[in-house]
This record gives structure tokens, sequence and C-alpha cells, in this order.
């Protein structure tokens, strides 16, 4: 199926509309309905979509990549073969029912245009993708469609972009599925490694044993963990609640311009390859949680975006803004993450917290991660996570899915940014017989001006930001910011590093 070069869908596809139970008769009723989960629902409402680019290492052979989409992406993963239906069941809350796929009705391949792709196929690749976020999709069919722009780029021979409405499921979801229906490229006849088991802590996960009643130390120290998770929760729930009523971040170029409607803006995805070694460096230098990268991402981000404020805003360095993050947590239970040979989660599992980070200079590049560490040591010391889960899922079920997308677009323009890390495999793939060069995650259709995402796969680490294309016309320069930060945040690791072994001896 081809289309013109600017436009993302075929033109005679119709337009986004809510599948009415008048209209289950292309369904396949026969199968059991899935309740749509709340969080589903809200982003079914808000039209989110997430966008999955991934450089291949051969040119497309689109007949070999159908047959692998019909026969391993479609069986695992029933949201690919199903439809939303909005009304006509008893209890009025909507369903997926599957129906007939039609393979080719989900696979577009454009006509670029080639004086454009010879000059620049990189930017080639980026117009296209931030064509994709603004068009919606036909909810008659699955909400998923593979387009495919066979040339090649710096990073690969070729790329396909996978577009999912955020309604079938979230970013673990859809990685999971890659991994179950893809194979190890070293070694065909294997699926593909997965990443060690982060090392979760914190209030929701750690279990506290009552302590002897014989050591007094420790029975204080448990009445004080318990007494830290009470006070940590109290004040997150308020700021929760002050951001609903009247608490937004103050303003800065990162905050979202007003305009007069809801609708989607123009987000271009841009995205560079950092070291994982270089990330692992400075979480054993920095003492971090074992198994987790997260506080050095989150520091890296918080300096790359303070470089960037201060060389375009030209205010004093002396200057310190406190900015909020949304954070999307993915509640399943680790051991979800080793059973995707035999079963792919489906749907959204996801709560949110809000992660404060700062824009300030500091001398010390590892200032960014100590800030860091301490900002979600807290978060790990709070049931902010399940409070965000709980009230979301009541509000959705007792008030409706727009009463739901109109709380959650309230956090969206009254913090920053959104921040995310999604885990990717631990060694490249080959899918649907195409080896992949590089993943790179995102989403677009949400609030916010700035979203930034981190996938590891294999040895690197890839920032992707999704950038108001009006907003940051200089994205790249952003983009820059992180490469820069972690060199300079690594080179500090190593000189505490030796000064450390140095003292030692």
């Amino acid at each position: 199926m081809e289309v013109g070069a600017n436009v993302a869908t075929p033109a005679n596809r119709p337009l986004s509309v809510r599948v009415s139970s008048t209209e289950k008769g292309c369904a396949d009723t026969s199968t059991d309905e899935d309740p749509m989960s709340p969080f589903g629902r809200v982003m079914e409402e808000m039209g989110v979509y997430i966008v999955l680019v991934m450089g291949l290492g051969t040119p497309v052979n689109l007949p070999v990549f159908r047959a692998g989409i019909e026969t391993e992406l479609i069986p695992r993963f029933p949201r690919f073969r199903s439809i939303q239906v909005m009304d006509g069941f008893k209890d009025g809350k909507p369903r997926w029912v599957q129906t007939t796929v039609n393979v080719d009705n989900h696979i577009v391949v454009p006509r670029m245009d080639t004086a454009a792709v010879a000059s620049d196929p990189e930017k080639a690749v980026e117009d296209y993708v931030a064509s994709l976020s603004t068009l919606p999709m036909d909810k008659r069919r699955p909400l998923w469609e593979f387009h495919f722009l066979d040339f090649p780029t710096s990073e690969a021979t070729s790329t396909t972009v996978l577009r999912v409405h955020h309604s079938i499921g979230d970013g673990m979801s859809i990685m999971t599925l890659l991994m179950a229906s893809s194979r190890s490229t070293d070694d065909p006849e294997r699926l593909p490694a997965m990443p060690p088991l982060p090392r979760r802590t914190g209030a929701i996960y750690k279990q506290r044993p009552r302590p002897s009643l014989s050591s007094l130390g420790d029975c204080l120290a448990w009445v004080w963990s318990y007494f830290v998770l009470v006070w940590h929760t109290l004040v997150d729930v308020a700021l929760l609640s002050a951001t609903l009523l009247f608490l937004r971040d103050p303003p800065t170029m990162f905050t979202r311009l007003p305009d007069k409607g809801e609708s989607p803006r123009r987000k271009r995805l841009v995205h560079q390859s950092l070291n994982l070694d270089d990330v692992k460096l400075i979480k054993t230098a920095m003492n971090c949680v074992p198994k987790t990268i997260n506080d050095v991402l989150v520091g890296v981000a918080s300096m790359a975006l303070s470089q960037y404020y201060f060389r375009k805003s030209g205010n004093a360095k002396t200057m310190k803004i406190r900015l909020r993050s949304i954070l999307p947590v993915n509640i399943r239970p680790l051991s979800s993450r080793q059973i995707y040979v035999t079963k792919v989660e489906t749907g959204n599992q996801l709560s949110i917290l809000m992660c404060p980070f700062h824009i300030a200079w500091h001398d010390d590049p590892l200032e960014y991660v100590r800030k860091a560490k301490r900002s979600i040591h807290k978060k790990k010391s709070s049931l902010e996570v399940i409070f965000s889960h709980v009230a979301s899922n009541f509000l959705v079920k007792y008030f409706g899915a727009k009463i739901g997308a109109f709380v959650f677009r309230r956090f969206s323009t009254r913090t920053s940014i959104v921040l995310s890390n999604v885990l990717g495999p631990a060694e490249h793939i080959t899918l649907c017989g195409h080896p992949i060069a590089f993943m790179a995650i995102s989403a677009c259709g949400q609030p916010q001006a700035l979203i930034v995402h981190y996938l590891n796969y294999g040895s690197t680490v890839k920032v992707i930001l999704a950038a108001d294309d009006t907003q940051f016309p200089n994205c790249h320069e952003l983009l820059e910011d992180f490469g820069n930060s972690i060199r300079l945040i690594k080179d500090a690791a190593g000189l505490k590093t030796l000064k450390t072994s140095i003292e030692i001896e």
C-alpha cells in the first residue's frame, strides 16, 4: 500500500471513529470479549500513540516481513487482532472484540521525495515520523500499522516504524511482544536474552519483618521506617492534589505553550546512542542501587536540560529552578518479564509519579546524579505509585474516561516533561527475518512539549526526544547536550573512582 511522501496513512482511509454495537458485525464475537483497562480508556480518550522506530540491518524484504507479522506478532498479541467496541454491553464498559485482520491494511510503503532522501536521509526519516504524530487511526481496524522506508541512513540500511495506539498496551508490553516474536541475531535458533532483573527497592516492594523486641535499636528503626513511609506518602498525595487544583511548574522554555485547542501537536522524534558501560561506570562510582540505572539517567537528563536552558536563555548560572517530570511506572511483577516466551502481557499496567528535577548549574557534574538519587530515594519511601494507580482506576470506573483524561491532562500541563525508561533486549535481535540495528521508542499525543525516553538495547542506551516541532526547532542541540552530559559525568565519576582507589592504597 503506497501513499504520498507527506502523508502517513492512505488518503482513502476513513478518519478515526468510535465503533458502536451496530458495527460489531465485522468482529468475531465467538471469542471472549476483553474489557479495556482504565488506563487504556484514558489513552483512547486522549489519542496517545506509541511510535517505535527500528533501523534494519538489511534492505526491506516486504513479503518476508509481512509473513513474520502474520505468523509471529498477530497470534501472540490479542490486541493486534481486536477492535474497540465502545457500547452495547450490559455494564456499559468498552470492550476489545476480536476480528479478522487483513495485514495489508496495516502496511504502509510511502512514496518519498527522492531528492530529499538523497540530500539528507536522516531528516527524511525524521520528517516522515513527525507526520505520523498528528494523524488519527481508523478504529474500525486493529490500531497498529507498520511503515517501511527502504533507503539507507547513517545507522541502518532501511527503517521500519511501528505505530500503535497506547490503548492497546504500554511500552513494556510492546517490547515483550517483539522479544517473544524475534530471535537472537548471534544464534537464530534461540530467543533473545532478557536483561537481568532490576533490584526493586522501596515501600511497595520491600517487606519489613517485625524485629525482635529484645533489640531497642531495631524496634526504633522499624517504627521510624513506617513513620518515613507515612510522611513521604502524605507529602506526595498533598502535592498531587495541589497540582490537580492549582499548583503548576514555573514557566520555562520546556513548558508547553498555550493554544486554543486540545489537538495534538506535531512531534519530532530524534535519538542518540549512549554507551551502557559508561552509565554503569557512573552507577558504580555513585553507589546507586544495584541492577538499576534510573538514578544516573535522571541525573543525565537534569544536566542536559540545565545546559540547554542556560545556553538558550542567557540567564545567570546562579539561578535554580525546581521543575517536575511525570514518570510512568511499570507495576507488573518482575517475573512477568521472564515468562514472555509463553505469555505476552497485554494492556496498560502503568501508574505514574511526579519526580522533581532541577535546572541549575553545578561545577561538579556528579551533583546532578546526587540530586536525582536523593529524589528517587524519597519516591521509593512512598506509596505515591499505589495511590495514583488506585485513584485513577476509581475515577475512570465511577466517573468515566473523560474525567480520567481531564485529570491526566491537568497533571501533564502543570508539569514540565515526561521521563521514561524502557528495557529492551540484552542483545541484538532479528525480527520477521530482518536484523534490528537500533530501536528508538517514544509517544505522541500527550500534552507536554518534550518527552524524554531511554531504551536499553544490547550494549547501548538510546536517548529519544519527542519534541514539539515549533517549540523546539533546534531539538538536535538539546539531544547533543545529553551526549555531552554523559561524557562529563563519566569523566567526573572516573576521577572520583581514581581518587578513592588512591586513598585506599
